[in-house]
């Protein structure tokens, strides 16, 4: 057993993947990065996420106990923000490899389908 100092990277860094394994935080974090400051409050969060409240503060309890928002309260607002600035960077490449990958498969369709026999045929009349 590692002590906290102690643990591999790795370890540490497929924590921070299963902070983000959910829809719904992924959400959370992209409308972070395209807000102002990238910070919104509660209220912002849960009018475009649509979750219900309870729900969105489970998701975003996870981020922050995984450093990845900060919270900031002000009389009765809560207001997020992503922890570091490269969270947007690390958004955005995924959505970059998301894309190519989708690309590749539809090439890799377009060509399948252009193989002799590779075109399902219909029920002939």
């Amino acid at each position: 057993m590692y002590s906290a100092a102690q643990t591999p990277l790795y370890e540490i860094k497929a924590n921070l993947f299963k902070a983000l394994a959910h829809p719904a935080r992924i959400r959370v974090l992209e409308l972070l990065a395209a807000a102002p400051d990238t910070a919104a409050p509660v209220s912002y969060l849960l009018a475009e996420t649509g979750l219900e409240a309870s729900h969105l503060s489970q998701h975003l309890a996870t981020l922050r106990r995984h450093g990845v928002v900060t919270s900031v309260r002000s009389a009765n607002a809560v207001t997020y923000r992503l922890a570091h600035p490269k969270i947007s960077e690390l958004l955005a490449i995924a959505r970059i490899f998301l894309l190519d990958s989708l690309a590749d498969s539809s090439k890799q369709l377009r060509l399948a389908r252009e193989l002799p026999g590779g075109q399902p045929q219909g029920p002939t009349p």
